[in-house]
């Protein structure tokens, strides 16, 4: 009969007992007694014997990752608006981490598990800090060049508010492309292609305008070339003739050896060439 109750209390015992794990901080809670209440100091990692009507709440101080999302099973989107009152929906993912602490501080504030925060405050106040940031821009901004701006200053607006209460936000960010109504969504795309196209036909035109200077450019240097052997031939014909019209012998010479022997039908005289009369 003993070995029966000894046995049974040893079970009691380790039914009795809460492990917390390894990257965990654990806040003891008593529900009865003069103590009862929240304990101020965290649990370490280890097991702990826990009587009846004691719970150990588990927080990460690690850093976890959660995304809120549209999915098959269920929709965790999150929804605000811009500042026209267009609707946009986005996935998020956020990284946290609590701070061991102030853990019994977090449970004290929310009195649920760190899945409860995940559902309900932490998802809230995310969702109206993207309402707050999105107050002041249009939907095609948070589209396009401010969805970053957007996004950083969420995660402004809910850290300041978490840190105090012990849970860290180290970063959040969208997990896909922000969704927007449909008619926004075409009107972007159709901007964007008309820019695209502008892009390509500047592009065309200083193509052209980068062909005709080259072809100008061309003709230039083939007049220029032209012209310096234009130049560059009168300068030898000039040269030629200088020497010439200093040499008359030079005359006499050429004269002498284009001569066929015939008697030529003209006298031409000079200093140079005697005279003959012309005919035979």
């Amino acid at each position: 009969m003993k070995k029966i109750i000894a046995v049974s209390m040893m079970a009691l015992s380790l039914a009795a007992c809460t492990r917390v794990d390894p990257g965990h901080v654990g806040v003891k809670v008593n529900r009865y007694g003069s103590d009862a209440g929240v304990q101020e100091r965290a649990l370490g990692v280890g097991t702990y014997f826990t009587m009846i009507g004691v719970d150990v709440y588990e927080y990460p101080i690690f850093v976890n990752n959660y995304t809120w999302q549209r999915s098959d099973e269920k929709n965790e989107e999150l929804s605000f608006q811009d500042r026209n009152g267009l609707i946009v929906q986005s996935d998020i993912t956020v990284a946290y981490r609590v701070d061991a602490t102030k853990a019994p501080k977090l449970f004290q504030t929310y009195r649920t598990d760190m899945d409860g925060i995940l559902a309900g405050p932490l998802r809230n106040k995310v969702r109206s800090s993207l309402v707050t940031a999105a107050s002041t821009m249009t939907v095609e901004e948070i589209y396009g060049p401010k969805k970053t701006q957007l996004i950083g200053n969420a995660l402004k607006i809910a850290r300041e508010y978490f840190e105090p209460l012990g849970l860290h936000i180290d970063q959040l960010d969208f997990a896909g492309p922000v969704r927007i109504p449909g008619a926004i969504l075409n009107r972007i795309n159709a901007r964007a292609q008309n820019e695209q196209a502008a892009i390509a036909a500047q592009a065309t035109v200083a193509t052209k305008e980068a062909e005709g200077r080259a072809r100008v450019a061309e003709a230039k240097a083939w007049a220029e070339a032209q012209t310096i052997k234009a130049q560059a031939d009168a300068a030898a014909i000039k040269i030629r003739g200088d020497a010439i019209a200093g040499n008359q012998k030079i005359v006499a010479y050429e004269w002498v050896k284009k001569w066929d022997g015939s008697m030529p039908s003209t006298v031409y005289c000079s200093a140079a060439a005697p005279c003959v009369q012309g005919g035979q």
